[in-house]
């Protein structure tokens, strides 16, 4: 799309969401927050070199959240109109007046407010045509393709661009807002050979076009990747080393993020309830949050409350330092906010130094993961059963690809068996972490 401008200013998405607040202040609210979001985008997808589809998304919304003491209600509407508007107070104002009252109910403090907005360079529209998008997704395929004869098959390349813009604004006086900026590339590629097919695939997202792979770069890692799966075979069940390679190795990271979070934590099913100052992990690991990081995919100067966020260390040494709370599970547990309404902000998990290469070293013989199937992992008590496949490791070195197999374990004991964690962090999200070393796990697949 060549022009990427949004169908609204800053300043009016301000207005609509001023208007909101005195509108909900005349019917009475003792209290009022206010979103207001636009967003649009393209994305295309080719298949063997023809065009699959080509899709447009624009919306745009208001969401309402009024509150009588600590009655609550919230209403939205996708209609800027004034009558539309209007209609929505009513509507959260209608919906708290019957309501059940929440002690913990209500705007995060004043005093936690953002004062201070730096410009984490978040917004770079690119002006990318249906027609370039079309022909970058034939390379990213044409690449795929042409590693080895035994891709025979392709589910496509994509090339995606979003732009966003907000406004967050309540009753204490905050608002403000900001644009952002999406962009990707994606190819899935199928090898077969001997009748059996194996499917695999690379993406890329950044801010900014510029901070993307090259569109042959990620063809050929997908098609790299799917030729390196064909000839798979189950690993004799036992208990093995296991290297989570990077893109999985997050996902790690995303259970403990569950763990640590306000909603798990009041809710008594979190395994690191209590855990503050204690240690999680190995002293391996260390991981900070960074909210102002220059064009990060979680960057942002405050949470989803008006909060201001701070950069700070979650975890050091293994031990844990802080948790993910927002306003309403802060009261829960009688702590305060940490500015995490919405998730974390750019958690970064520092390496201990080591490339792919030395991790597979110190591995020795055991598992690399690289996919993971299923979702059988309990917070409360840490149990965690994946299916995965990946590659079988002797002295070092990959020997062959593995599939059909179950990895088996403890949070708890995973996170404090961590022995390394790679230099080969990918920049896909609001979790920058490398390839991770996990000393022992159960691995089930023949007798």
């Amino acid at each position: 799309m060549a022009d990427s401008s949004f169908s609204f200013s800053q300043t009016q998405l301000q207005s609509l969401a001023q208007d909101a607040l005195d509108l909900a202040k005349k019917a009475g609210a003792s209290a009022c927050e206010v979103d207001v979001s636009e967003g649009r985008g393209q994305t295309v997808t080719v298949r063997l070199s023809e065009v699959e589809t080509i899709e447009y998304n624009q919306d745009k919304g208001v969401g309402v959240t009024v509150y009588f003491g600590q009655r609550k209600g919230h209403a939205s509407t996708s209609d800027f109109s004034p009558t539309a508007l209007a209609d929505t107070v009513a509507a959260a104002v209608n919906i708290a007046r019957f309501t059940a009252e929440d002690d913990c109910a209500g705007l995060a403090e004043a005093s936690s407010m953002a004062t201070e907005f730096p410009d984490l360079d978040l917004y770079h529209p690119w002006g990318v045509s249906v027609e370039e998008a079309i022909e970058l997704a034939r390379e990213a395929e044409r690449a795929a393709l042409a590693v080895d004869k035994r891709i025979a098959n392709s589910e496509g390349g994509t090339v995606s661009t979003q732009t966003s813009q907000f406004v967050y604004a309540n009753s204490h006086g905050f608002l403000a807002g900001f644009p952002t900026s999406r962009h990707s590339l994606s190819v899935a590629a199928v090898a077969e050979a001997g009748g059996a097919m194996q499917r695999d695939y690379w993406y890329s997202v950044a801010r900014h076009v510029d901070d993307l792979d090259s569109a042959l770069s990620v063809g050929r890692k997908a098609g790299e990747r799917a030729v390196a799966r064909l000839n798979a075979r189950r690993v004799k069940t036992g208990r093995y080393p296991v290297l989570f390679e990077a893109p999985v190795a997050a996902s790690l990271i995303g259970h403990f993020v569950s763990a640590a979070s306000g909603g798990s934590l009041y809710r008594r099913s979190s395994f690191l309830l209590d855990a503050l100052g204690q240690p999680v992990f190995s002293d391996r690991v260390t991981i900070d949050e960074d909210p102002f990081l220059l064009r990060g995919l979680g960057s942002s100067a405050f949470d989803n409350e008006g909060v201001a966020t701070n950069a700070r260390r979650l975890v050091d040494a293994g031990v844990l330092e802080g948790y993910f709370l927002s306003s309403y599970s802060a009261r829960k547990l009688g702590a305060a906010t940490t500015g995490n309404a919405g998730g974390p902000h750019n958690l970064i998990v520092h390496s201990t130094g080591e490339s792919f290469d030395e991790l597979l070293a110190e591995l020795g013989t055991g598992l690399l993961v690289t996919e993971l199937m299923g979702q059988g992992i309990n917070l409360v008590t840490g149990d965690y059963s994946r299916g995965a496949s990946g590659f079988w490791v002797e002295n070092g070195q990959i020997v062959y690809p593995v599939e059909e197999i179950t990895i088996a374990g403890n949070l708890r004991d995973m996170y404090r068996q961590v022995v390394a964690v790679g230099d080969d962090a990918l920049n896909r999200g609001a979790k920058l972490v490398g390839s991770i070393l996990v000393e022992s796990m159960t691995v089930a697949g023949e007798a």
